[in-house]
């Protein structure tokens, strides 16, 4: 049996750690599905680094807390190939923002599903649920 391999979006895992209500039912199944495969791109967490330095993630413990709680409920950080990089490169301009971009050539590079509520992420050719 294959096992699924989820790579979770940023907002999507700061809903979690936070119990947003948010998240959807969908995604809070998911994220605590144990015998699925959880990922968190380095790139998202570099993003809660610079969100969180200009006070758009007010998250006590800052980023410290922040690994904790990755490893707290069993995400595995992904970093950043130049394999991922490459599929970067050849994706169309139907969302500009950098991080988004990343995580889709991720997902597209490792045959993962995005956890997103992010429409423009859902524009792209890569499976994603919310």
């Amino acid at each position: 049996m294959k096992t699924m391999k989820y790579l979770v979006d940023t907002h999507a895992f700061m809903w979690c750690f936070e119990g947003s209500d948010k998240l959807s039912k969908k995604a809070k199944n998911i994220i605590t599905d144990t015998s699925v495969l959880k990922y968190i791109s380095i790139a998202s967490v570099w993003e809660f680094a610079i969100k969180h330095s200009m006070g758009k993630f007010p998250f006590e413990g800052g980023i410290l807390h922040l690994y904790k709680l990755i490893e707290q409920f069993d995400f595995i950080i992904l970093n950043i190939t130049q394999s991922h990089l490459n599929y970067v490169a050849e994706l169309p301009f139907i969302h500009r923002d950098p991080f988004d971009r990343l995580l889709i050539a991720v997902a597209k590079a490792e045959g993962m599903t995005i956890l997103t509520a992010d429409e423009n992420i859902h524009k792209y050719d890569v499976p994603s649920v919310w």
